[in-house]
């Protein structure tokens, strides 16, 4: 099975009182069709990789790889687009906008890759019905439970048939039960066409995707990996 996304050498480093390296030299190959978890402790990177792998912020050093073509990061219009077309992003507190309804928030996302809002107000219909929320659409964020705004979350990160979903402690502010719920949801998006990538402090949700990562001093460890 051919890698997806490639990293090669990526490093990062930030310069606050002194220079912290939060990622160092990281090699790893994602492919389609897994689900992975990434695992350690508050600052160890994974939000940063996170956010490297969704082109929005760049490395110090090294090369990133989707399908084979280099990113450039200096190029943002480009890389706008690309994310839009083929990257969900769901982040912990769902960064929804807040003066804007259920049905709004996921349209919108459509829209910005380039399709026109009345086929956007139909697609987003459908997949918010897809994820529960039929009845639901024409409310506002501050209008909905911690699970449904993470519904419209998951709408707004699949409306566009994404290739690369990537998730940032996605059930961090859940009760347990909403959270199993959430995750299901999440995992049930998995197909041979797509990664999931997903940040979690949660060794249950962990457990149960393909191959558990953990960040140790600025790097991988792979802990498991199913064929």
């Amino acid at each position: 099975m051919n890698s997806y996304i490639e990293l090669n050498k990526i490093s990062k480093s930030f310069s606050l009182n002194k220079k912290v390296n939060v990622i160092k030299k990281l090699d790893y190959k994602f492919k389609l069709g897994k689900i992975y978890s990434l695992m350690g402790p508050s600052g160890s990177g994974k939000s940063t990789l996170l956010n490297i792998l969704s082109l929005i912020d760049e490395p110090t050093s090294g090369q990133l790889r989707i399908h084979e073509n280099i990113v450039k990061f200096q190029d943002k219009e480009s890389n706008d687009l690309f994310r839009a077309r083929n990257i969900g992003i769901i982040y912990q507190q769902n960064n929804l906008l807040n003066d804007f309804t259920a049905l709004e928030n996921v349209y919108l996302a459509n829209m910005a890759s380039g399709e026109n809002k009345s086929q956007s107000i139909l697609n987003a219909k459908r997949i918010l019905q897809s994820v529960g929320l039929s009845n639901r659409i024409n409310h506002f964020p501050s209008e909905l439970s911690g699970g449904e705004i993470q519904r419209v979350a998951i709408a707004r990160a699949l409306i566009n048939e994404p290739k690369i979903i990537l998730a940032d402690e996605p059930t961090g502010s859940l009760d347990i039960n909403t959270a199993k719920e959430i995750f299901k949801l999440l995992s049930e998006q998995k197909t041979k066409d797509r990664i999931i990538i997903f940040a979690t402090h949660n060794r249950y949700f962990a457990n149960k995707s393909d191959c558990i990562l953990e960040m140790v001093n600025g790097n991988i460890k792979t802990i498991n990996a199913r064929n």
